[in-house]
C-alpha cells in the first residue's frame, strides 16, 4: 500500500478533493490494491487488461453498476497521479466500458400529499411560521436545500414576488405563488425579528438560537412534518423539488423555462421529468381503459 499515502496527499493538496470525494476514491484505490496482490502484481505492473478484470470482479461479485462506474474513476484518476510521478507511461484504466448505470425516476408527492404535507405547520407559533414560509418557499420555487438555507434576506423581492437563487456563480430568479408570499410576509414581518441573535444576521431563515439554519436542522423540520401528515412515503428536500417539476410539466410548463428555475445546466437533467410524467399517464391508462 506504499502509493496509498502519497495519492491521498495529491488528492487533498492538489485536487482539493471533498471529503466524502476522498474517502470514496482511496476506499476504491485500496481494495483495487489488495486485488492486485493477491494476483502478485503492483499498479505499475498491471496492463488494460488486469484493470478491466478487476472491474468485472466486481459486477461477479454483485456490486451495482454505479460503484463500479465510480470505481473506474477512481482509478483513472490513480493512474493518472502514477504517470505524473513518472512511475508509468499510459493510463491501463482509460477506455474501460462503462458499466450502464440504470437512472431510476425520481419519487414525487401527489398534489393532495403536498397540500397535506404544507398545511402541517402551525403558523401561529414562531417555529411554525417559520417552517411553513421554508416549505412553502421549497415548493414554489424548486431549489435546492443548500440554496435553500443560503438565502440571505436580500435574496427575497416579496413586493415583485420572486426571490433571487444563485448557484456556483449562476443567478436565477423564480417567481413565487401568492400562498408563499403570504407565508414568507409573516415571517419577515412577524418572526424573523425576534429570532434572529444579532440585527444584521444576513441569513432569510434562522434556527431556534438565531443562527442560519443547517442542513440537518431542515432535515429535521421535514422528517417531523412528514410523521405529523401521516404520509408513508419518504420526504426529503429533493422529493420536493422533484414534484414541483413534475407538477409544473403535468399543468403545461415548457421544458426550457423548468430547466431554468431548477437551475440545469443540461436539458437531459430536466427531461427526466419528462418520462415521470409519460409513466403516469401510462400507469392512469392501463388502469382506467377496458381493454388495458
Amino acid at each position: 500500500m506504499e502509493y496509498l499515502n502519497g495519492y491521498e496527499r495529491y488528492l487533498e493538496l492538489e485536487k482539493k478533493a471533498s471529503p466524502n470525494t476522498l474517502s470514496s476514491y482511496l476506499r476504491d484505490v485500496r481494495q483495487y490494491l489488495g486485488w492486485l496482490e493477491e494476483q502478485g502484481l503492483t499498479p505499475v505492473q498491471a496492463t488494460h487488461g488486469d484493470v478491466e478484470a478487476y472491474t468485472h470482479s466486481l459486477t461477479a461479485r454483485g456490486k451495482s453498476a454505479a460503484t463500479v462506474t465510480r470505481c473506474q474513476a477512481s482509478l483513472k484518476s490513480f493512474y493518472g497521479w502514477l504517470i505524473a510521478q513518472g512511475l508509468v507511461g499510459e493510463n491501463p484504466a482509460r477506455g474501460l466500458a462503462q458499466a450502464k448505470v440504470e437512472r431510476k425516476l425520481p419519487h414525487i408527492l401527489t398534489s393532495k400529499e403536498v397540500e397535506l404535507f404544507l398545511e402541517q405547520p402551525d403558523p401561529s407559533d414562531a417555529k411554525g411560521c417559520r417552517d411553513k414560509a421554508m416549505l412553502e418557499l421549497l415548493y414554489a420555487t424548486g431549489i435546492r436545500v443548500s440554496e435553500l438555507i443560503g438565502l440571505d434576506l436580500e435574496n427575497l423581492n416579496l413586493s415583485a414576488g420572486f426571490v433571487r437563487c444563485s448557484n456556483r456563480g449562476k443567478e436565477r430568479i423564480i417567481p413565487l405563488y401568492q400562498a408563499a408570499i403570504k407565508a414568507l410576509h409573516q415571517y419577515v414581518d412577524r418572526v424573523r425579528p425576534q429570532m434572529v441573535e444579532r440585527p444584521d444576521e444576513k441569513a432569510l431563515f434562522v434556527n431556534m438560537s438565531g443562527e442560519r439554519m443547517s442542513r440537518q436542522g431542515f432535515w429535521k423540520i421535514i422528517k417531523h412534518y412528514q410523521e405529523k401528515a401521516g404520509i408513508q412515503q419518504e420526504i426529503t428536500p429533493h422529493t420536493l423539488r422533484h414534484s414541483f417539476a413534475a407538477h409544473l410539466l403535468e399543468n403545461g410548463a415548457d421544458l426550457h423555462s423548468i430547466q431554468e428555475m431548477l437551475g440545469h445546466a443540461d436539458i437531459s437533467s430536466t427531461q427526466i421529468y419528462t418520462q415521470l410524467v409519460n409513466q403516469k399517464l401510462k400507469d392512469v391508462y392501463i388502469k382506467a381503459h377496458p381493454r388495458a
